[in-house]
């Protein structure tokens, strides 16, 4: 059987490399099915591509599957893609994963697809589909996935499956089209997650999490319990990627970094006893940060911590998990334990949260700000107002730029946020050395 895992060509909205992981460690899961001769993986959302080469790649490739991956801003050329894979390889089966259809599945079913992945692990769902196709019971029930015979679409035959991390395929870096994804990072005003002129090696390390945002899809896809790779297996991966190529830094793909404490002083450690010791970066939440840690993390080579602040206004806190309702002095007292570590502290805005306006985002700002953070903000969006019917262009509100709620003013100041001017641009990129192999020495 052959196999291509892609993401649709469409122009990003914004970038962020560990969101595009699972593109290649769902390609990497399936190569260990048996029945699996060959999987092909391109990932052409990162303005690399065009759509003659896709075409070439489909009518050549001529594959039995074909696995596309979805998210919120990338649905832009989801019609176009389905219309030339149903052209140009007539025989090839369509499966869709991705945080979208795990969300909104039924938003899906106009394309023609043959199957969506819409609970459980993306790359589980996907193999459970193409080793019922080599089964020959093409329209079987699956966990975590609708499969559709003619006009009929039938429901999971329940809950997608979770794999333990042992499970986990990470990535395989020579796959990865990286001088694309430096391109995306080079300019901080857009704010995306990366360094600018540095390579970044994604670790993907943990999935679920316990803190239930309501803004946030991550515990309804992977569950509120966390699953985590063991430290062992985290350094190993670093040292085998920096084996296959140069990177500068290195940033952990967890939707709460710091959540295991012992963990995360067991991997300092390692750090600091080498012989790897990568600078690197994470995200959490300023409730899992402690004096103690920051400076043991400071030590071990952390250069940015990005910490889920969302807001400082007091009426905005009601919306908010307990953990996540941060007093101003805390908040004071993280930034200067960040400041003495040599971290650059991060802080993840929402704009238009419940409870706040366009004042209470500039009190919030001018905090940040004036502590020596960086503001990162994002729009305030309500997932579970998406449906099935909405059109590509509605679905493509929930990309947390723009105001989803069509009642919303959009001239109250909330896009100044967003697409105003930044004149502060890290620099954090000179903590970084440039790795010998890619400066030229």
């Amino acid at each position: 059987m052959r196999v291509l895992v892609i993401w649709p060509p469409h122009v990003p909205s914004y970038f962020n490399a560990g969101h595009h992981s699972p593109l290649y460690m769902t390609a990497g899961h399936l190569r260990r099915l048996p029945s699996v001769d060959q999987v092909d993986v391109r990932d052409a959302g990162v303005l690399n591509t065009h759509w003659k080469a896709i075409g070439d790649l489909l009518y050549q490739g001529r594959y039995d599957v074909i696995a596309m991956m979805n998210d919120f801003d990338a649905v832009d050329g989801f019609e176009r893609f389905t219309a030339y894979a149903r052209e140009l390889s007539p025989a090839s089966r369509l499966i869709t994963f991705g945080r979208l259809s795990s969300m909104n599945p039924g938003f899906f079913q106009r394309y023609g697809l043959d199957a969506i992945v819409q609970s459980g692990d993306y790359e589980a769902g996907v193999a459970h589909y193409v080793e019922s196709l080599t089964a020959g019971t093409p329209h079987a029930a699956l966990p975590g996935v609708a499969v559709r015979e003619g006009e009929r679409w039938h429901p999971p035959a329940g809950d997608g499956k979770s794999l333990p991390p042992e499970e986990w395929t990470l990535p395989d870096v020579r796959e990865i089209p990286y001088e694309h994804y430096d391109r995306l990072y080079a300019r901080d005003e857009d704010k995306f997650c990366g360094i600018p002129f540095r390579r970044e090696l994604v670790v993907p390390v943990a999935r679920g999490c316990p803190i239930g945002c309501e803004f946030c899809e991550v515990h309804e896809i992977f569950g509120l319990r966390e699953r985590r790779l063991s430290v062992d297996a985290t350094v190993a991966y670093i040292e085998e990627a920096h084996r296959a190529m140069p990177f500068e830094y290195v940033s952990f793909y967890a939707p709460t970094f710091t959540l295991d404490k012992r963990w995360m002083r067991e991997l300092c450690e390692r750090f600091l006893s080498g012989p790897i010791s990568p600078r690197w970066k994470c995200a959490t939440t300023v409730h899992h940060l402690d004096a103690d840690l920051v400076e043991l993390m400071g030590r071990a080579g952390c250069v940015r911590v990005s910490v889920g602040l969302e807001t400082l206004e007091p009426d905005g806190h009601g919306s908010l998990p307990r953990a996540k309702r941060i007093q101003e002095e805390r908040f004071r007292e993280l930034a200067e334990q960040c400041t003495r570590a040599g971290i650059e502290l991060n802080a993840f805005v929402i704009i238009g949260l419940p409870g706040t306006g366009s004042e209470g985002a500039i009190r919030t700002r001018e905090l940040v700000e004036q502590v020596g953070a960086r503001f990162r903000p994002t729009m305030y969006t309500r997932l579970h107002d998406m449906n099935p019917t909405m059109t590509p262009m509605e679905i493509s509100r929930y990309n947390r730029h723009l105001i989803a709620d069509p009642h919303h003013a959009p001239d109250d100041g909330l896009y100044d946020f967003l697409f105003g001017r930044e004149p502060r641009v890290t620099s954090v990129h000179e903590r970084i050395p440039v790795a010998a192999a890619r400066s030229g020495a």
